[in-house]
C-alpha cells in the first residue's frame, strides 16, 4: 500500500491550484500569436493585456510596468544585466544571503563587466546590518541595492520600509526578489520603494516557468533577451498566453484568501516549532523563525548525532518532501551558502520545512514523529 504523500516543500513549488489548471485548460482554444493581427491573434492579445492589468491591479502599478517572463530567475538577471550593461550602474550592494539567480549574475558581471560588488554585513539571525547597509551606500551613492524581500532558505524578511528609505536618502535604486513573498503578501509596490520586484506563479500555486517582473517608470533598460519585440521591447519571444493566464488566476485566488491562509499556515509552523522543541532536545530553528519571517519557511537545525546523509533519503522513504536548504540550487546537497553566512554549524543535518494551504495538522505531526526517530529504522 502506497504512503500518503506528505508535501511540505512549498517553498521550491507549489501544487497548481484547480482553479488554475481549468483556466489553463481552457485558454488553450485561444491558440494564436499574441503578435498575429488576424482575429486569433487579437483574441490572444486581448487575453495577455488583460492578465497585464489584473496584475498590475493587484500589484498597485500601471500595467506598463508589468512585464512578463518565464520566471523570478530570468527576471533577476534580466534587471541585473540591464542595470549594469544599459543604464551604466558600477556599484551593486547586496548580502551574503541572497539567491543564486542574483549572486550568480552579479559574479558573471563582476568578472566581465566590471562591476563591483558589496556586502553588506548581516548578523546571527540572518537580518541585515541598516547602519552599515547606509555607510555603503554614503560610500557608493547612486549604487543599486539588491536584497531580497524573503529569504528562500530561513524565511527572514527583510526591513524594506527602513532599505528604501535608504535608498531614496542617498539616491541608490532598489530591486528586490520578491519571489517568495508576492501571493503572500499584499503588496503595493507603489509604496514599497522598490525600482524593481519580480515574481515567479509556481510560488503561489500558479504554473511554472512563468512570472514577471515590475519595472518603475524611468528605470527601464534595454532587453536581455532580445528578438521579437514582444513585452513592449522589454522581452523578446512569444508570450507563453496559458501560463500567463494560470500566473494572473493563481495571484486573484492567493489575494482572495490571503488572510485566511496566512492565519492558518501560521498556525501549521508555530506548531511545528512546538512539537520539535518537545521531541528532539538541542534542536534550533535557523534565522528569526518566531520573529520577523516568512510563515511559511522554517529551516532546522538537529542534533549532530544525526545521520546527516541518510536524513532527506529517510524522509522521502516515508513519504515526506522537504528540502536540504534551497531546491533551486540544482538539487544539490552542497553546504548552505546562506547557513554558513549566517555562522551556523554547517556539520548539523539541517531542513527546510515550507507549508502551504494543502498541509494539515496531521501531517506535521507525521513529520515531526519521523524526525524524532529519524536513527531508528522507518516502515
Amino acid at each position: 500500500m502506497n504512503k500518503a504523500l506528505i508535501y511540505l516543500d512549498n517553498a521550491a513549488s507549489t501544487p497548481i491550484d484547480m482553479e488554475v489548471q481549468a483556466v489553463m485548460i481552457d485558454s488553450f482554444e485561444v491558440f494564436g500569436n499574441p503578435s498575429s493581427v488576424h482575429v486569433q491573434g487579437r483574441k490572444a492579445r486581448v487575453l495577455v493585456e488583460k492578465a497585464r492589468r489584473t496584475v498590475a491591479k493587484i500589484m498597485h502599478v500601471p500595467p506598463a510596468e508589468i512585464f512578463f517572463t518565464s520566471g523570478g530567475t530570468e527576471a533577476n538577471n534580466a534587471i541585473l544585466w540591464g542595470c549594469a550593461l544599459d543604464l551604466g550602474f558600477k556599484h551593486f550592494i547586496t548580502s551574503p544571503l541572497e539567491h543564486p539567480a542574483v549572486l550568480k549574475p552579479l559574479e558573471f558581471l563582476r568578472q566581465f563587466a566590471g562591476i563591483q560588488v558589496h556586502f553588506v554585513h548581516i548578523d546571527t539571525l540572518g537580518h541585515i546590518d541598516l547602519k552599515h547597509l547606509e555607510r555603503l551606500l554614503e560610500e557608493y551613492p547612486g549604487a543599486l541595492v539588491s536584497l531580497m524581500h524573503a529569504n528562500n532558505e530561513t524565511g527572514n524578511l527583510l526591513p524594506v520600509n527602513a532599505v528604501s528609505e535608504l535608498c531614496k536618502k542617498l539616491r541608490a535604486v532598489f530591486h528586490s526578489d520578491t519571489v517568495q513573498t508576492i501571493g503572500k503578501y499584499s503588496m503595493d509596490l507603489s509604496q514599497l520603494g522598490f525600482d524593481y520586484a519580480v515574481a515567479s506563479a509556481h510560488k503561489f500555486h500558479g504554473p511554472k516557468g512563468v512570472g514577471f517582473m515590475a519595472i518603475r517608470s524611468g528605470k527601464f533598460f534595454k532587453p536581455f533577451i532580445t528578438g521579437g519585440g514582444q513585452e513592449r521591447n522589454m522581452r523578446a519571444g512569444t508570450e507563453n498566453l496559458p501560463a500567463i493566464i494560470g500566473l494572473t488566476k493563481a495571484l486573484e485566488i492567493a489575494h482572495r484568501r490571503m488572510a485566511e491562509d496566512r492565519e492558518y499556515i501560521s498556525s501549521l509552523k508555530s506548531a511545528c516549532i512546538g512539537l520539535l522543541r518537545e521531541r528532539i532536545p538541542g534542536v534550533s530553528f535557523n534565522g528569526d523563525a518566531a520573529g520577523s519571517s516568512l510563515h511559511t519557511i522554517l529551516n532546522v537545525s538537529l542534533p549532530l548525532d544525526m545521520d546527516a546523509e541518510m536524513l532527506l533519503p529517510s524522509l522521502d522513504i516515508a513519504g515526506i518532501c522537504v528540502s536540504s536548504g534551497s531546491a533551486c540550487a540544482s538539487g544539490s546537497n552542497k553546504t548552505s551558502h546562506v547557513l554558513s553566512a549566517m555562522g551556523v554549524d554547517t556539520h548539523r543535518p539541517s531542513v527546510r520545512i515550507s507549508f502551504g494551504r494543502q498541509n494539515t495538522l496531521k501531517e506535521v505531526i507525521v513529520l515531526v514523529d519521523v524526525l524524532a526517530r529519524h536513527d531508528r529504522p522507518i516502515h
